[in-house]
């Protein structure tokens, strides 16, 4: 019996970690590092973003999730868009779901810390290292 073995071409479901660090006074911006574990590896990205809209204070968040529609790793990569609405005060919990042009869906949530409200529309921009 020969058994013949293709690689799989599914999309696949990555987890996430990234700390991201944002100050905003209306207009805001923000940026950070984190990694994302995709079909047993370890791949590290960077992120920055923006914000317009009811935007006041500053904040540093620590999320942790899914990424979600994943073919290939360099889908992971791109522009995000998002609509969102939070808030922290001292410390608290964020959360936020993101897609980018590939069609990949981020859902990430985790603690922040800081003193900030947002009801803004946002873009945030992964780049692989």
């Amino acid at each position: 019996m020969i058994l013949l073995v293709t690689p799989c071409f599914a999309q696949a479901t990555g987890h996430v970690q990234v700390k991201f660090v944002k100050a905003a006074l209306v207009v805001g911006g923000g940026g950070g590092n984190g990694v994302l574990i995709y079909r047993g590896r370890h791949y590290r990205f960077v992120v920055s973003g923006f914000s317009l809209g009811i935007t006041a204070g500053a904040s540093v968040s620590w999320l942790e999730g899914t990424a979600s529609g994943i073919r290939d790793v360099n889908d992971f990569a791109g522009s995000y868009a998002l609509v969102g609405a939070g808030g922290a005060w001292a410390a608290g919990v964020g959360g936020v779901s993101m897609r980018n042009e590939h069609g990949v869906v981020l859902m990430l949530k985790g603690p922040k810390a800081g003193l900030e409200f947002a009801a803004n529309l946002g873009g945030l921009t992964i780049s692989l290292r």
